[in-house]
């Protein structure tokens, strides 16, 4: 019994006091271990085992108010995405810092979950946009066809970032004007990312938070974070099952 719950504040500790139960059941079980819901989460609330998730909903920080017309369109409105880098996700946000805000910009993989690419830079302009995006074709090689998606801030809609992805044959997709549900992908996102690792913070320096969110992005989403839609696996760790599961097909 006291063996069985050390594992349980071990799991939550490596965390980051983040899982809840579900995810405390779910690392258990990869781990050879019989889980049940209520059994954990009495051990849990005896331990005092919380989760620091409150929920808050992303605000968006871009103005789609002028981007209308039918060159907007959105292509992963009911598109069944069943495989890495058939479509990805672009969300901007902000960093409070002492020093003024930072603004954090993403390109996530959509079926895999994985954070391609992540930039911060002081100001929220296209370059900041483009910077990203750059990073995530440099670093993952995304095949010609792949979708693109984001709202219709300005920033996604300058020439510059248009022209790019247009030369590099991904196609761009937008949410529909008022529809931030439209891009829900890079919403959880950011709703984890302030939920784990910053509102419970106050960061001194741009250079602080900038640290914070690589470790966190890098050292703990990608690679350690189990996700319950998933298979309780971290993103990295579904997208090798995915290509080794394609790879025996292949064969």
């Amino acid at each position: 019994m006291e063996e069985y719950k050390k594992m349980i504040k071990t799991i939550f500790q490596e965390s980051n006091e983040t899982y809840g139960v579900d995810r405390i059941c779910g690392e258990l079980r990869k781990r050879g271990k019989t889980a049940s819901y209520h059994r954990v989460k009495g051990f849990m609330d005896d331990m005092g085992l919380h989760s620091i998730h409150k929920r808050r909903r992303q605000k968006s920080l871009t103005d789609s108010r002028k981007a209308r017309g039918d060159e907007y369109v959105n292509l992963v409105k009911d598109l069944e995405i069943t495989e890495p880098f058939q479509a990805v996700s672009s969300d901007i946000s902000y960093i409070r810092t002492m020093e003024g805000f930072e603004y954090l910009c993403t390109v996530k993989d959509i079926a895999s979950g994985i954070v391609l690419a992540e930039t911060m830079a002081e100001h929220m302009s296209s370059e900041l946009v483009l910077v990203t995006i750059k990073k995530a074709l440099n670093r993952w090689h995304l095949p010609a066809g792949t979708i693109f998606h984001s709202d219709r801030g300005s920033q996604y809609t300058s020439k510059k970032v248009m022209e790019y992805l247009s030369e590099n044959q991904i196609r761009q997709s937008f949410s529909r004007v008022g529809k931030p549900g439209d891009n829900a992908w890079s919403e959880s996102f950011f709703a984890n990312l302030k939920k784990e690792a910053v509102h419970w913070r106050h960061f001194k320096t741009r250079e602080e938070a900038q640290q914070a969110i690589f470790a966190y992005i890098e050292g703990f989403y990608n690679t350690r974070r189990i996700q319950k839609r998933l298979d309780y696996l971290s993103p990295i760790q579904w997208l090798r099952r995915w290509k080794n599961g394609h790879l025996s097909k292949v064969a």
